[in-house]
C-alpha cells in the first residue's frame, strides 16, 4: 500500500508543478494555477491524510520556487497552497459565522504577509503608498471574496472526488 501512496503522492505534485509552470507561462493565470495546483493536490489528502498532503505541497512548493518563472504564482502557492491541509479544522468549528471569520482571517493575513514580504523585497512600497487606500482596500476585500468563492470550490471538489471520482481511480 505505501508504493501506491508514494506513487499517487509523486504524479499528482508532478501534475500540480507542471500546473503552476504553465501558470508563470500564461499572464492571467497568476492566481489561477495556485488553485488548479491545490485542487490536484486534494486526491492526496482525502486518501492518504494530512501528513502525507504536507509533504506533496512541500515538494510541490520547493519545486515551484525553483522552477516557475513567474515568481508571484510561485509565491501565491506557497502562502495560500496549504490552504487545503487547514480546511478541515476550521470547518470543525461550531458557528458558521465563526468559521467564516477564520477563514477571513486565514486569508488577510495570508495576503498581508505575501505582498508585504514580496513589496518590501522587491522595494515596491512606493506603489501601495502612492495608491488610494479606498484601492488597496477594496483589493482586500476582493481577495477575501475570491478566497471565499475559492474555499466553495475546494468543497464542492473534495465532494466530487468522494461521489464520483474515487471510485474511477480506486477500483476495488
Amino acid at each position: 500500500m505505501k508504493g501506491r501512496e508514494i506513487a499517487l503522492c509523486g504524479l499528482l505534485t508532478a501534475l500540480a508543478e507542471t500546473l503552476l509552470l504553465l501558470g508563470g507561462i500564461l499572464p492571467l493565470a497568476t492566481f489561477c494555477a495556485p488553485l488548479l495546483a491545490m485542487a490536484v493536490l486534494l486526491p492526496v489528502l482525502e486518501e492518504y491524510g494530512c501528513r502525507a498532503a504536507a509533504a506533496a505541497y512541500g515538494a510541490a512548493a520547493i519545486l515551484s520556487l525553483v522552477l516557475v518563472a513567474d515568481k508571484e504564482t510561485a509565491l501565491v502557492f506557497v502562502f495560500f497552497g496549504w490552504y487545503p491541509l487547514l480546511r478541515p479544522r476550521i470547518a470543525r468549528l461550531p458557528s458558521p459565522l465563526l468559521r467564516t471569520a477564520a477563514r477571513l482571517a486565514v486569508c488577510t493575513g495570508l495576503i498581508a504577509a505575501l505582498y508585504g514580504l514580496t513589496l518590501h523585497l522587491l522595494g515596491l512600497t512606493a506603489d501601495l503608498e502612492g495608491g488610494s487606500r479606498l484601492m488597496n482596500c477594496l483589493l482586500l476585500v476582493l481577495g477575501n471574496a475570491t478566497f471565499l468563492a475559492m474555499d466553495v470550490v475546494l468543497a464542492r471538489l473534495t465532494l466530487l472526488w468522494h461521489t464520483k471520482l474515487r471510485r474511477r481511480f480506486f477500483r476495488a
